[in-house]
């Protein structure tokens, strides 16, 4: 696991989650909406894009590979062109840290990440350090 690089600001929007695995899916909304957060899943990157296109998020949380022609490479590089402000919310997920294309892209993102299977004090932690806290427990 990688540090984050500063605190963010409280989470206002909601986060976006672009992870194809139902159960790692499940299992990350669940955590940060318990937490306070509110969570829009996406299945694929391709889905996730679209969203991105559309709507505000305090953050981003992304699986590196997903299906659909879409990976998370593609969604930093698109964040990196039409939302820079958001790429210091974005968090990487991977269950595929020794392939040599998942390590240059995050030396090069210079994102934080997880890898799977990671504990809940791990998301929750790196999500209240890169993307905030949520509004409401920040407010207290």
């Amino acid at each position: 696991m990688k540090a984050a690089k500063s605190a963010a600001a409280p989470a206002i929007a909601p986060i976006l989650l672009i992870e194809d695995e139902a159960s790692v899916a499940a299992f990350v909304r669940a955590a940060l909406e318990r937490r306070g957060y509110c969570v829009v899943p996406s299945p694929s990157a391709a889905d996730g894009l679209r969203l991105l296109e559309t709507r505000d998020f305090c953050g981003v949380i992304s699986d590196i590979r997903t299906p659909g022609g879409v990976s998370g490479a593609d969604v930093h590089s698109w964040m990196r062109q039409h939302k820079p402000e958001l790429l210091e919310h974005l968090i990487f997920i991977t269950g595929d840290i020794a392939n040599r294309a998942t390590a240059a892209l995050l030396e090069e993102s210079g994102a934080p990440f997880v890898e799977k299977p990671f504990r809940v004090a791990q998301i929750l932690s790196m999500v209240e350090t890169t993307i905030g806290k949520p509004r409401e427990q920040h407010d207290r």
